[in-house]
């Protein structure tokens, strides 16, 4: 018989599943991190119902003192967090005791990104990158994720009906099951056209040789999700950097997102329009490009400011 965290963590879950809607992947890592506190507090011989303040910021300075980093360490407090509350809100104790701590903050690292030199490299290195018909895939692949700044899994998922009818925009079913329309540029608008050209004849081939139903998915694969996987797409773009001449250590499919915001930014769009393009909830997670902004007002007020110049 399962213990009392046990019962309590997979209550939490299934909670979050069913009234949330929390991503799969949300779903792994609450797991994960309620498991490693559950672990902590059994080797500390302390039940999760009678778990106090002085435990829980035990177990933070021995996820410090492992070397886990700030995000790492926020993110379990958080989880513990809401464990708690969940715990509180169903009657199984009588007050939330992670409350009241404060967790390490996340680093301001500004985040990693690519040149607009270097995005133009990779985006014409991409139908020459593979073999065939893979070509114009890789190249339709790259221009709708910098074009758009999807998040590699919302890319590789695309219904084949999205692209339908030369859309002007595209709906995106992002985290949580949340949909957003992102607008498709001329070059992504035209290599979407000719994948769908491309696809659609081979599919109609296929069918009409081996009976092989057409797939739901823009960019179909023999995996068991029925879809480009994101590992694939991730080997992929490292393929296309050797080809473009750029380091493949600085391209991911997460770095070309970033590029996209920062590259907006730096043109001139504000934070509120790129917090809606990339699907965050919060626009304090948009707040990270905030660099990009200062730069562009400390040259703004260089240029123009008249007490800026000299003499």
């Amino acid at each position: 018989m399962p213990g009392t965290a046990e019962r309590w963590i997979s209550a939490f879950i299934a909670t979050q599943a069913a009234e949330l809607d929390a991503a799969r992947n949300t779903q792994l890592a609450y797991a994960r991190d309620l498991t490693d506190f559950a672990a902590f507090l059994d080797r500390k011989t302390v039940q999760i119902e009678a778990a106090d303040r002085a435990v829980i910021e035990a177990y933070l300075v021995d996820c410090e003192a492992q070397g886990l980093a700030k995000a790492t360490r926020a993110r379990r407090l958080s989880a513990i967090k809401q464990l708690y509350r969940f715990a509180f809100e169903e009657g199984l104790r009588g007050d939330n005791p992670a409350l009241q701590i404060k967790g390490p903050g996340r680093s301001k690292a500004l985040p990693k990104t690519l040149s607009p030199e270097e995005v133009e490299r990779l985006l014409e290195a991409a139908p020459e990158t593979g073999r065939g018909e893979d070509r114009m895939r890789n190249a339709c692949l790259m221009r709708l994720l910098y074009a758009t700044g999807m998040r590699v899994s919302e890319l590789v998922s695309l219904p084949v009906q999205a692209a339908r009818g030369d859309p002007r925009m595209l709906l995106v079913k992002g985290k949580g099951g949340k949909e957003r329309m992102v607008p498709l540029s001329p070059p992504a608008r035209q290599a979407l056209a000719e994948w769908l050209k491309l696809l659609d004849a081979a599919q109609e081939q296929a069918k009409a040789e081996r009976g092989t139903p057409p797939s739901r998915f823009l960019f179909p694969s023999g995996s068991k999700e029925g879809h480009l996987t994101r590992h694939r797409f991730y080997a992929l773009i490292k393929e296309i950097a050797v080809v473009a001449g750029v380091m493949p250590s600085r391209v991911t499919p997460h770095r070309l997102r970033h590029a996209f915001a920062t590259h907006l930014l730096a043109g001139g769009a504000d934070l509120r329009s790129i917090q809606v393009l990339l699907g965050h909830a919060d626009i304090s997670t948009t707040e990270i490009y905030t660099h990009v902004l200062e730069e562009r007002l400390k040259a703004l007020v260089l240029e123009h400011h008249p007490l800026a110049k000299d003499g």
